[in-house]
């Protein structure tokens, strides 16, 4: 019989879910919304918490209605169920953010406490990248052990910390909302949901969900719906510690204002330790940072390895591990700003993919008598993030005339009229095609 899980361990699962989202962006994000927001703090949040933690909901979610991210694929065609997730898992993987983890870790967790002459040379970068991704890839080699790493060691230091940094803040009051800045001060709710999408958690989602499902077979769950339920429970305890965390990082970075205005999140966040705790301040967030970044790119680690050892078989999982781990050590000292300048616009380009099979997965009851509708969303919603990548990456955007002619374009969200009419011509097909079958 499948084993049926205790309250006690879908936290853990919860826990080890919500520190393989929480990397360094998220600490960032929020408190750079929250100084520049100012009054329209809330409204701002509230936005950001739509996206930053609704979709990479409801992309477990999706998941775990499909079954697994190859089923989700394979309703649009059997060639995308290849492609999409090859793209998605190196671009998440070692084409970038495990490679970035590791330098942010080193940036804001090493680099503060070596000599000056060192902690900028190539050699600090390299010793430091080599014992982290070593240490990535030791714990990497036995999955089965993230529940008891993540949920039940790493996650609640992380939340301690930050639990002490908010308990300071309250005790020794940092400052007062002052007035928001740029759109936050216009369409706040609005500028908060755009700031969330840029996290591209979602994609995360769809690429944890292969780890999820495995830690909880693991355990002995071997029932389908069962595993979907408890994939289900796990993402939303993962979303409201997230939510949690949100509101407190968004709360500190809405009363540092008088310490100054900052370019981004890392830097608020250092003036905000350092007024709370002085010197020791940068021990604490090093060790805040440091202890994300770790944990994200294990999770990372683990699941790009596990879909690659299932997509290539001859390549066994271990030596995915190690390949990645060598892979992302590489590129992290190669120079990331290269590596971004090449990925951010591929991520750009296949996060509005995602959204979009999520949302269709999740009505999948509702229109799977419309096998059309995958391939014309998909279709319409991959030409246009093809073209505005295109237009934002080779041609100095000589093509924003045009685009921004499309509604919600110059928000961020110019694919969701091409959505919407993929959606309706595959209404339309799939009807046509009922209607020519003989009775």
């Amino acid at each position: 019989m499948t084993k049926e899980f205790t309250g006690k361990q879908l936290i853990f699962i919860s826990l080890m879910l919500f520190s393989m989202f929480f990397g360094a962006g998220n600490l960032i994000f929020p408190v750079f919304l929250g100084q520049a927001a100012g009054d329209n703090m809330w409204p701002s949040l509230a936005g950001f918490i739509v996206s930053a933690v609704g979709l990479p909901i409801l992309g477990v979610v999706a998941i775990a209605k499909a079954g697994s991210f190859h089923a989700l694929n394979s309703r649009v065609h059997p060639l995308f169920a290849l492609i999409f997730p090859f793209i998605i898992y190196i671009s998440i993987g070692p084409g970038l953010a495990i490679p970035r983890a590791g330098s942010l870790a080193y940036e804001m967790g090493a680099a503060p406490f070596l000599p000056e002459g060192f902690a900028g040379s190539p050699a600090a970068l390299f010793i430091y990248t080599l014992v982290f991704f070593g240490l990535v890839y030791w714990l990497s080699m036995s999955p089965s052990k993230l529940v008891d790493l993540f949920g039940k060691l790493l996650t609640p230091i992380v939340l301690a910390l930050i639990v002490i940094i908010l308990v300071k803040s309250l005790i020794t009051p940092i400052g007062s909302f002052e007035l928001p800045t740029g759109n936050y001060g216009n369409s706040p709710v609005f500028q908060g949901f755009l700031d969330g999408y840029l996290t591209m958690d979602a994609l995360a989602a769809l690429a944890f969900g292969i780890v999820i499902a495995n830690t909880i077979r693991a355990q002995g769950v071997e029932n389908d719906k069962k595993l979907s339920r408890y994939m289900i429970s796990a993402g939303i305890g993962a979303g409201i510690l997230l939510t949690i965390i949100y509101i407190i990082l968004g709360y500190l970075g809405a009363t540092s204002a008088s310490l100054g205005q900052s370019e981004n999140g890392a830097q608020i966040l250092t003036n905000i330790m350092g007024y709370l705790f002085g010197q020791s301040g940068t021990l604490i967030l090093g060790i805040v940072f440091t202890l994300a970044c770790f944990c994200v790119s294990i999770g990372l680690v683990i699941s790009c390895s596990q879909f690659f050892a299932s997509a290539i078989p001859k390549v066994p999982y271990k030596a995915w591990v190690l390949i990645l781990c060598l892979t992302s050590t590489a590129v992290a000292n190669l120079g990331l700003t290269q590596i971004l300048t090449v990925s951010v616009p591929i991520l750009g380009m296949i996060y509005p993919i995602a959204i979009v099979l999520i949302f269709l997965a999740l009505i999948h009851q509702y229109i799977e008598n419309s096998s059309y509708i995958y391939v014309t969303t998909v279709a319409f919603v991959g030409l246009f993030s093809i073209l505005d990548t295109i237009n934002k990456t080779f041609l100095a955007e000589a093509w924003s005339p045009v685009l921004s002619s499309m509604p919600f374009y110059q928000e961020g969200i110019g694919w969701l009229i091409p959505a919407v009419i993929g959606i309706v011509l595959g209404i339309i097909l799939g009807k046509r095609k009922t209607s020519s079958v003989p009775a």
